[in-house]
């Protein structure tokens, strides 16, 4: 039974399918892995002490790398710096990696899946290693809000066609 407006029975008409030919587009994750973990609490123990919410500032940034021709690395970058009047309370920076596997995607799939859809899949593990991180150097764990990965890559992609020699974003949020 098709759903409205979807031909099921059509639906790879267009692939040309050998008896067991992979010709469809496939994208999976293949590993996930801490690639670099930085603490740093360099006022400790005075920090602890000190009154006031720190201001916490956040950096994010998106790098991919071809490996061969099917398998790339999505690297996210995540920098956290807590900052009070009376110096650094803390800086944690951790690039968190997925191996992803691409067979038959074409490139104007390949890079919006990579700098949006990949990194959204691997957030939420930097996250947590992230919150652990800051829990572990002595401060109550902090939990970075959701990021809308699809939302950036958009932006960044208007932006870049705005601009004289626009190209595709590499991925800086």
């Amino acid at each position: 039974m098709a759903e409205e407006g979807i031909d099921l029975e059509n639906l790879n008409a267009g692939e040309t399918m050998a008896n067991g030919a992979d010709n469809g587009p496939t994208v999976g994750v293949l590993s996930q892995y801490v690639k670099d973990l930085s603490v740093e609490n360099p006022n400790a123990p005075d920090s602890f002490n000190w009154a006031g919410q720190p201001q916490i500032d956040v950096s994010v940034n998106i790098q991919s790398n071809a490996l061969n021709e099917e398998v790339h690395e999505v690297a996210l970058k995540l920098n956290v710096q807590a900052n009070s009047e009376k110096g650094v309370s803390f800086i944690v920076e951790l690039v968190y990696c997925g191996l992803f596997g691409l067979r038959n995607v074409p490139e104007e799939a390949a890079h919006p899946f990579l700098f949006a859809e990949a990194p959204r899949i691997i957030f939420p593990f930097a996250r947590r290693i992230l919150a652990d991180a800051v829990r572990d150097a002595g401060y109550p764990p902090l939990m970075l809000e959701p990021i809308d990965f699809n939302q950036l890559y958009l932006q960044q992609r208007e932006q870049a066609a705005g601009q004289p020699g626009g190209e595709a974003p590499v991925g800086q949020a």
